[in-house]
């Protein structure tokens, strides 16, 4: 008779490495296609490619969409950037440099890991690679439109519009920014796809001695826990730790919980243009992805009137996609948490596996304005479980995430797959063995809660800005997994 969970929302997320090696070429494919070929679709089809930007994305250019100069790919680079003034130094990419890599220090932001760049910047043909001031200046002016992937200073990517050009440094242009939205830079087209993430990609703090981390993606495995199997495209973590015993209770009834959350995040982009003129007509951002996680819970909790709350990893990634011409970069968090709840007088002994997929996100739309999307699907294997004397207790194995665009957040969700057990009277009971002595009755539920919401930051689109943060809404569902009664 548990109660305990494992949350699948390892979102996070995300982390699905392409799961077929088609990913890595679809996404090398959408990165060759020229400029001209881009805006030659023609109006019967302005539909963008969306896909996973591949290792050596071309740095990326664009003037205002309103002003009929669209995104192009430059060999220009953000070789710096500084939150606190907004100031950014572009450069154009010496030969042989991949870009990406930093052709500079951090003009005091906090420079991070630098990932292949992809920015956005000028109206003129890109010129050929050079490592000349002069010839980023010729390639930005006021006006310009950037979006970059991670760069020194701005380890979340960039999205931003040059407003003055300030001067020349060893580095390359200097430049005033202010915030801008993807608007400026996608116009009237649309664009829609869901883009597995690397797990590899994903940086984990763990929180807890006794965290092993797996992953498995196309060309390469790395497997923590001895024995583990971890399907092409999953990023896992196994956690064992003990947790606070009932006061009084014997060295026999000890509290511990052991289990794995594997997941295979994507992250959901979409965008709609030809919107009223002040916005695009549609925009999507969210989370998606299946998971398998397994646990075991034994012993007697300790009492506890607030929850305990245990986080045992967190996990950060930031996924570029490139949707046509545009870098768009994903950030994603993840906590990954214990929480036990009980009245510290009921002995469990239980193991599980769920399997289920979960959707969480934003939807923008010129009629309703930004709305919220989750939903979540789980089915439970047969549960092992044994119970002892009455009481209650609820475990979970959750996970709270976080989903943004260039370092914005959009989305939060909690994603808290759980089990819960209940016995009165005076109880020994068995879910393999019915019928055992039983004086009283006892119930197992498994269930699942999904809660979040949407802030205000998903105007980074280009939409009207909300006034307060919108809940997902609480998605509660639970089913009766075993029982028994005299």
């Amino acid at each position: 008779m548990p109660a305990f969970a494992v949350t699948a929302l390892l979102l996070a997320a995300g982390c699905s490495a392409p799961q077929h090696q088609a990913a890595d070429d679809h996404a090398r494919e959408a990165a060759q296609v020229s400029d001209d070929s881009t805006a030659a679709a023609g109006a019967d089809d302005r539909t963008l490619a969306v896909a996973a930007a591949p290792a050596t994305a071309a740095t990326t250019a664009a003037g205002s969409a309103g002003a009929g100069r669209p995104a192009h790919r430059t060999t220009l680079t953000v070789a710096s950037y500084d939150s606190r003034t907004r100031r950014a130094v572009i450069s154009a990419a010496a030969k042989g440099n991949t870009p990406g890599h930093s052709n500079g220090g951090s003009a005091g932001g906090s420079a991070g890991t630098v990932k292949p760049a992809s920015p956005a910047v000028s109206p003129s043909p890109s010129p050929s690679p050079s490592t000349s001031a002069s010839a980023s200046a010729r390639q930005t002016a006021v006006g310009d439109v950037i979006a970059s992937a991670p760069a020194p200073g701005a380890p979340d990517g960039l999205l931003a519009k040059v407003t003055k050009v300030l001067g020349e440094t060893d580095a390359g242009t200097e430049v005033q920014t202010e915030p801008a939205t993807l608007d400026a830079l996608l116009g009237d087209d649309t664009a829609k796809g869901t883009v597995p993430v690397d797990p590899a990609a994903f940086d984990v703090d763990k929180l807890l001695p006794d965290v092993k981390v797996s992953w498995s993606k196309a060309g390469d495995v790395h497997v923590g826990p001895e024995g583990a199997t971890v399907p092409l495209g999953s990023l896992r973590l196994d956690v064992s730790t003990g947790i606070p015993a009932a006061e009084g209770a014997p060295a026999s009834a000890a509290a511990s919980v052991s289990g794995f959350v594997q997941v295979a995040p994507q992250v959901d982009f979409a965008y709609g243009g030809a919107g009223t003129g002040t916005a695009p007509g549609s925009a999507y951002l969210g989370v998606s992805g299946d998971w398998d996680s397994g646990w075991a819970v034994r012993g007697r909790a300790g009492a506890t009137a607030t929850p305990l709350r245990i986080p045992f990893a967190k996990l950060h990634a930031d996924p570029v996609l490139q949707v046509g011409a545009v870098p768009v970069v994903v950030n994603l968090d993840l906590t990954c948490y214990l929480q036990v709840s009980g009245d510290g007088k009921i002995t469990v002994d239980v193991e599980q596996n769920l399997k289920g997929g979960f959707k969480a996100g934003g939807t923008f739309g010129t009629a309703q304005g930004w709305t919220p999307v989750s939903s979540s699907t789980m089915t439970s294997t047969p549960v092992r479980t044994s119970v002892t004397t009455s009481g209650s207790v609820r475990t979970t194995l959750g996970a709270e995430a976080s989903v943004g665009l260039y370092g914005s957040v959009g989305v939060t969700a909690d994603l808290a797959p759980y089990l819960r057990g209940e016995a009165t009277g005076t109880v020994t009971a068995t879910s393999a063995t019915p019928g055992a002595d039983v004086q009283g009755t006892w119930n197992l539920y498994g269930g699942v809660d999904l809660s979040g919401t949407l802030r205000l930051q998903l105007s980074v689109f280009g939409t009207p800005v909300l006034e307060r943060g919108i809940p997902l809404g609480a998605l509660h569902r639970e089913w009766k997994l075993a029982g028994g009664s005299l």
